[in-house]
């Protein structure tokens, strides 16, 4: 694992021991375009200066992070989301209203440009869309929740589709930006459904496991098809994956199952086309008072590996480079703008990074039409197969 630091005297390289939290307190939510370009999130002040937004650059040779302060603080609960041209899009609530603006450097400043504001009771961004330029926004109402594109059309915020139910969550499942999935609360059920932004927001199912299941969509990978989700289905609520248009059923490996910690996905590596069992996935592993920890694992590999996180890593945070390298943001005192490096022949770092006395020795270092989504059918759930005999 290396690390990319500032330049100047932040740039010497450094030891990685076990995960352990940032010097200051700061905002857990820390959002990455899809091409990996930007990032930004809430950081906080020191002394008295409260949140401010804060973007970070990712593409080049090593991080660097710009400030983009307002004429006051932030409040703590205002959403960022960068865009690939460098611009950061913020949603602020404002009395009974959700005001959006994007924000970019200016001279020594902040400029800011206004996208308008919307009325309503909770209004969340979605997850970075695949053209990096374009934003949406669910709208929460009683029985039904709105879908707003709100950067990216012809003018100001643009109402797309009208979903009964509550939805969260999302996730794009093609790189054209066309096919969102949604998580969505109803009669009871939370299943995850599928929003066509091609056919006027026309939803469909996406997960049906069983009749009475609750079945959610928690990652997806584009190119390779692959889907990491969570259902009762088996009979408690565990993690499985499937593959987006197979009928092949989903699978629950007994190594997404451990006994000794909570499993969060956050990142797959891209460009696996056609190959969704070689897609690995980068996992959040919460071991209580053992910290935050590193998993890996894919399908074909059978096993989740894990190791301890960089000193400060923003725990849930990362992305995955299609040359297989996985990066990982981090913040200490000394360095405000970190990013981990995890190289692509993970299993013999994984072997001296479990073991925190060999830590230290670590050195920092116009489309056609898609395919529509076929409903994924459960797997037999007499007895969940252990993960060594999960095809």
């Amino acid at each position: 694992m290396t690390v990319c630091a500032p330049h100047g005297p932040q740039s010497t390289p450094q030891s990685l021991p076990r995960s352990a939290p940032p010097e200051e307190p700061r905002r857990p939510a820390f959002t990455v375009t899809v091409d990996g370009s930007y990032a930004a999130w809430l950081a906080l002040g020191r002394g008295t200066d409260g949140w401010f937004p804060e973007r970070w650059t990712l593409d080049g040779p090593e991080p660097y992070a710009v400030s983009l302060p307002g004429t006051q603080p932030e409040e703590p609960d205002s959403q960022l989301l960068p865009l690939s041209d460098g611009r950061v899009l913020i949603r602020r609530r404002v009395a009974e209203r959700y005001a959006l603006s994007l924000l970019y450097p200016a001279g020594p400043g902040t400029g800011e440009m206004p996208l308008g504001a919307i009325e309503c009771p909770y209004l969340c961004l979605l997850p970075p869309a695949p053209d990096g330029t374009s934003a949406y926004a669910l709208v929460h109402g009683e029985t039904q929740t709105t879908l707003w594109r709100v950067h990216g059309g012809s003018g100001g915020p643009e109402l797309l589709a009208t979903v009964p139910g509550r939805c969260e969550g999302g996730a794009w499942l093609d790189r054209s930006g066309r096919l969102l999935a949604l998580d969505r609360e109803l009669d009871g059920l939370t299943k995850a459904v599928v929003v066509d932004l091609g056919r006027g927001g026309e939803t469909s199912p996406l997960l049906q496991i069983t009749e009475k299941s609750n079945d959610r969509l928690l990652l997806a990978e584009p190119d390779s098809g692959l889907l990491l989700v969570r259902s009762d289905a088996p009979g408690v609520d565990r993690l499985g994956w499937g593959v987006l248009g197979s009928a092949r059923p989903v699978r629950f490996p007994e190594c997404l199952l451990p006994a000794d910690a909570e499993l969060t996905p956050f990142a797959a590596r891209p460009g696996q086309g056609l190959a969704p069992e070689d897609c690995a996935v980068a996992f959040r592993v919460d071991q209580g008072a053992g910290g935050d920890w590193v998993g890996v694992w894919s399908p074909a590999a059978k096993r989740l590996r894990r190791f301890p996180g960089p000193t400060g890593w923003l725990a849930g945070a990362g992305l995955w480079t299609a040359s297989g390298e996985l990066r990982l943001p981090f913040v200490t005192a000394s360095v405000p703008c970190g990013l981990a490096r995890v190289p692509e022949e993970v299993d013999e770092l994984v072997e001296e990074l479990s073991d925190p006395s060999a830590a230290s020795a670590m050195t920092a270092v116009p489309v056609p039409r898609p395919p529509r989504p076929v409903p994924l059918q459960q797997a037999p759930l007499q007895q969940a197969p252990p993960c060594a005999r999960t095809p």
